[in-house]
């Protein structure tokens, strides 16, 4: 079978572009007069141009010499299989990136949650120190996009469980911030996704793996590769000067302090020092923790709070720990994709400031119903579940907390659809005032 080590490779070829997304679209300008041929395939075309997987699509891949994957395409799914086994070699555009690339220039960042902050951590830190860098990946574009100038600088990649998987080549430097559930519809069980989501340290070549100091990643020692070293949280308040919120924020800023110790051989305390008058800079994340409005109630302030890119239950948890002290409406739910509810579940439970849990979707359809003795209230979309959760907090005011806790695939495009209506509704709540 013909195995490409690099785009150059597929000079020539008839190459297939199997998910015509994001990804998809920069592998095809990448390879634009390199191929021979390019077929292009999605399960759910929107373009005239593009077949559909079950209206010949599959058959046409299944001519081609190489098949280059997007992400979101299952590297188990029945289809994809059944092609490898036809002899057709399936691959992605960021294996064969990293295959051309000096890969000492890429810190890769993955995790079941923190990856976007702590991308964007490294990335800032880097500049402050007057590296040039870049962040990349899903936190941006895909860095094999023909459109980027990738030639120089440090290149920060955030890589998604359902990238790792098809990596077989390590970065010179892989950050993993933590690891619990998430994804289990594209995995199967959480033990191949924990596999999966550390498959890319366990990849060839020379590379160190810089893990937060967590449990569940100690745990998981069988399954990291690549010379191990651990960052402690820090301590300092750092990520509280940077915007942060929450603990969960010591162990990202921790992670992205060693890595850039790492990288540029500069001491902890010195990097912290450059960084910290320029700490107010830094721009957190949309969607992570972010106030999108306050309004002032009977004899206190309600704070609404968007963590629209809470697509799983770890990140919620770490939100919710956020606002221990404070009463709380949260809402939640979604798209599900079966993953385990339970821990959620028990942090809301132990709350001792009052709660209210409004779920919407069919995720939240599920929480809802493993949730007793919480009392729940199941809202019609994002619009209701904001007016639902103003309405349960009492006149003391508290915080309307849209933490999902599930992805939004089941009624918007992505997470900054739901956010920007979540944003939407909100706007709806504060104009007709307090009560």
């Amino acid at each position: 079978m013909f195995r490409p080590t690099g785009f150059a490779d597929l000079a020539g070829q008839r190459v297939g572009v199997f998910g015509y997304g994001v990804e998809g679209r920069a592998t095809q300008r990448r390879l634009a007069g390199v191929a021979r041929d390019l077929v292009l395939v999605d399960d759910d075309p929107h373009d005239d141009h593009v077949l559909a997987t079950s209206g010949g699509g599959y058959e046409a891949l299944a001519t081609c010499d190489v098949v280059i994957k997007s992400p979101g395409i299952p590297r188990r799914r029945d289809d994809v299989v059944a092609l490898e086994a036809r002899g057709v070699m399936v691959t992605s555009g960021l294996d064969l990136w990293l295959h051309e690339t000096d890969r000492h220039r890429v810190i890769a960042v993955t995790g079941t949650k923190g990856k976007s902050t702590t991308t964007s951590l490294v990335t800032f830190f880097l500049r402050c120190l007057g590296e040039e860098a870049q962040a990349l990946g899903n936190i941006g574009r895909p860095p094999y996009d023909p459109d980027l100038d990738v030639s120089r600088g440090w290149l920060i990649v955030e890589v998604s469980s359902f990238q790792s998987v098809d990596v077989s080549v390590a970065p010179g430097l892989i950050l993993v911030t933590s690891l619990g559930s998430d994804h289990l519809d594209w995995h199967g069980t959480l033990e191949q996704y924990h596999a999966d989501k550390l498959s890319m340290t366990r990849a060839a070549g020379e590379h160190v793996t810089l893990t937060a100091s967590t449990p569940e990643l100690e745990r998981a020692g069988d399954l990291l590769g690549g010379l191990l070293q651990r960052a402690r949280p820090d301590a300092t308040g750092l990520a509280h000067e940077l915007g942060l919120l929450g603990e969960h924020n010591d162990h990202n800023v921790g992670l992205a302090l060693a890595a850039c110790a790492l990288a540029t051989g500069r001491d902890l305390d010195e990097i912290r020092a450059v960084i910290a008058p320029r700490a107010r800079e830094f721009v957190p994340l949309r969607g992570r923790l972010t106030c999108v409005a306050t309004l002032e109630v009977a004899v206190g302030t309600v704070r609404f709070v968007d963590d629209g890119l809470a697509t799983g239950p770890l990140p919620t948890i770490a939100a919710l720990r956020v606002f221990a002290q404070q009463d709380l409406a949260l809402i939640a739910g979604g798209f599900d994709r079966g993953v385990d509810y339970r821990e959620l579940l028990d942090e809301l439970r132990a709350r001792r400031a009052a709660t209210a849990l409004i779920v919407i979707g069919p995720a939240g359809e599920r929480i809802g119903a493993a949730a007793a003795p919480l009392p729940v209230t199941h809202a019609r979309d994002v619009h209701d579940a904001v007016r639902l959760a103003r309405a349960a907090l009492t006149p003391r005011g508290g915080v309307v907390l849209f933490s999902p806790a599930a992805p939004s695939f089941d009624a918007y495009r992505n997470w900054e659809e739901r956010s920007d209506d979540f944003a939407r509704a909100v706007d709806e709540v504060v104009a007709r005032g307090a009560p």
